[in-house]
């Protein structure tokens, strides 16, 4: 068994004039003696993650594990921050994203270039277990190596898809914003939903969004409530915040 804790939440947007807010789902996994990260999140999410980190009693220095669902940034970087770790990404992920030139796109060229030397790299084919339980499963199209991961032992497997599924309206639609090639995303899409259908109750971790179960009718229901919100200087005065609430849409 393990226990399976969402550190950060992952939120399903896109910034209209800033850029990517990376909002990505990081999830911590204790059990088998081994303490693993699925997905670690951008610089931004960083005072975040320590606390929850925290929080949850666990010491960078004790996290055996770094377990990367693609390349890009958002997902990525924090890499950096657990010096004990071995580091999990697929092999065909790497070779693409270590062939990239430097450009205006979210792979952070530098962070492939040091990922690529570490001395705890481990590269995953398409359908290869490792550690206790998981499975790699090749979801290319956001990314050409997206690994989607199939984890089981638990009481029902789980599915951390990240960025081959990121959200729910991806899930439903079978359509993709933000991909390198529309129709490999979208048998991806069908790949992930025919490993979800296997079993009753399994639960899926997207990359940007609630973690998610299949209702009574086939459909993705949300798990739990989404947290989210900014906090922003209008006035005069520092101490006078205006605070918004983006939790849910308004119509």
């Amino acid at each position: 068994m393990h226990a399976i804790d969402v550190l950060v939440q992952g939120y399903p947007e896109r910034s209209l004039c800033h850029g990517g807010l990376g909002w990505s789902t990081i999830a911590l996994l204790r059990g088998h003696g081994r303490v693993i990260l699925v997905d670690v999140g951008a610089y931004g999410v960083r005072p975040e993650f320590g606390r929850q980190l925290a929080a949850a009693g666990v010491a960078p220095e004790a996290v055996t594990d770094v377990v990367l669902t693609h390349a890009h940034w958002d997902h990525s970087v924090n890499f950096t921050l657990f010096p004990k770790a071995e580091i999990w990404i697929g092999r065909a992920e790497m070779d693409w994203a270590a062939r990239e030139p430097p450009g205006f796109n979210p792979l952070p060229e530098l962070h492939v270039e040091a990922l690529a030397r570490h001395p705890g790299l481990h590269l995953l084919e398409d359908g290869e277990a490792f550690l206790d339980g998981f499975t790699a499963h090749l979801c290319p199209g956001h990314t050409p190596g997206c690994l989607v991961y199939r984890l089981e032992g638990n009481d029902v497997p789980v599915l951390f898809s990240g960025d081959a599924a990121k959200n729910r309206a991806e899930l439903l639609s079978l359509a993709t914003d933000m991909t390198m090639d529309a129709p490999a995303s979208r048998a991806s899409l069908e790949r992930i939903w025919a490993l979800w259908r296997q079993v009753p109750g399994t639960l899926l971790i997207p990359g940007h969004d609630l973690t998610m179960r299949l209702d009574a009718t086939g459909r993705p229901a949300y798990i739990g409530q989404r947290r989210a919100g900014i906090a922003a200087w209008f006035s005069e005065d520092l101490a006078v915040m205006q605070e918004f609430d983006i939790t849910e849409p308004r119509f």
